[in-house]
This record gives C-alpha cells, sequence and structure tokens, in this order.
C-alpha cells in the first residue's frame, strides 16, 4: 500500500479501503510520540547541537536508528523544506546521503 498526501494506491487487489484504514501507517509518527521520545538516546554531542538548533526554531521530526551505530537524527528547517543530519560528534552534515519520504 502506498499512500500520497491525495490518494491511496494498492498493490493488491484483495485489500479493501475500509481494510486499509483500519491500519495506520507505520512509518508516520503517532500522536503519542514526542519529542522526549525522539531525543532518548542520542549522544550527548547531538543533544547540544539539538538544543542550539531549535533556538532558531528547527525541528526534530526522525531519528533513524541503525543497529550497532549511533542514532541519525534529522532535523528540519523552520519551513519544513530543508533537513540536515546530526552527526554522532555534534557536526551538522548539510548534505546527507538520505532520501526522505513526504
Amino acid at each position: 500500500m502506498f499512500t500520497t498526501a491525495d490518494s491511496s494506491v494498492s498493490l493488491s487487489s484483495s485489500s479493501s479501503p475500509e481494510a486499509a484504514a483500519s491500519h495506520p501507517e507505520r512509518r508516520r509518527p503517532q500522536a503519542g510520540q514526542d519529542a522526549a521520545a525522539l531525543k532518548a538516546g542520542l549522544m550527548p554531542a547531538q543533544l547540544v547541537t539539538l538544543q542550539t538548533m531549535e533556538q532558531f526554531h528547527w525541528k526534530l521530526r526522525y531519528v533513524r536508528r541503525p543497529l550497532f551505530r549511533a542514532p541519525i537524527p534529522l532535523v528540519f528547517d523552520p519551513q519544513g523544506t530543508r533537513f540536515v543530519v546530526i552527526e554522532e560528534d555534534g557536526s551538522i552534515n548539510e548534505h546527507p546521503q538520505l532520501k526522505v519520504r513526504d
């Protein structure tokens, strides 16, 4: 099932729109997921950089948590059009090699 802003496209002919509506998209943040949950497990240097960026209205939206590696926080600008990654050492990567889905 692929979901876009204005329509849903199903790859399976057996699923109905009612069945799709009963299963929320698991990759989308849930209403109960707050900033504290996203910040949990970030490295101290990442938290310091994030706190500084938040003063300029940047927002932490996603954190990738690869196995056996440091978490990768994605921070978005106030308009939500640009994102950066805060590296393990707290430095900002303005050109990460990540693709972000809407």
